[in-house]
């Protein structure tokens, strides 16, 4: 299997996902997120309230980085695989996402209420859509290329 499926099936495979933003003043921030992937194009979606510090640092500065582990955590030591990713992210606007809300309900059916059209288009509802288009991805596999885990993955 190449990087590139790998990376698919590690992304495609977890749930939760730690996004760092940028404050203010630089400095970085990071938040952990249930997310829903796509590929070809690349991009990450994740729901958060609106008023969160790290909502708050997309709108003023649409970079973010991250990373996903791919392995259940045990102990010390264990043979790792992940994935990080640099990108631009942004609120997606409250009209118009039909299709991003669907396919992040087909995922996460619990979110349902808190993605519902209605309530978003009147903004009576704290939380928001957000995504990132990846810019870079980074697969860690120390299964798979143990003499190079670090394998650059190009984006689609």
């Amino acid at each position: 299997m190449n990087a590139r499926d790998l990376l698919k099936e590690y992304v495609m495979g977890g749930k939760l996902m730690q996004i760092t933003t940028l404050a203010g003043d630089g400095a970085p921030q990071t938040c952990s997120v249930w997310y829903d992937a796509h590929f070809a194009p690349d991009v990450l979606r994740w729901i958060s309230r609106h008023d969160r510090s790290h909502s708050a640092n997309i709108r003023t500065d649409s970079r973010v980085s991250g990373a996903i582990v791919a392995i259940p955590l045990d102990e010390l030591g264990q043979t790792v695989r992940g994935v990080s990713f640099t990108g631009q992210a942004r609120e997606l606007p409250t009209v118009g996402i039909d299709e991003q809300i669907a396919e992040f309900v087909a995922r996460w059916p619990a979110a349902a209420g808190a993605l519902d059209r209605t309530k978003l288009m009147a903004r009576h509802t704290p939380t928001r859509l957000y995504e990132a288009t990846i810019t870079q991805w980074v697969l860690f596999d120390e299964e798979h290329f143990p003499s190079d885990p670090r394998q650059m993955v190009a984006t689609g």
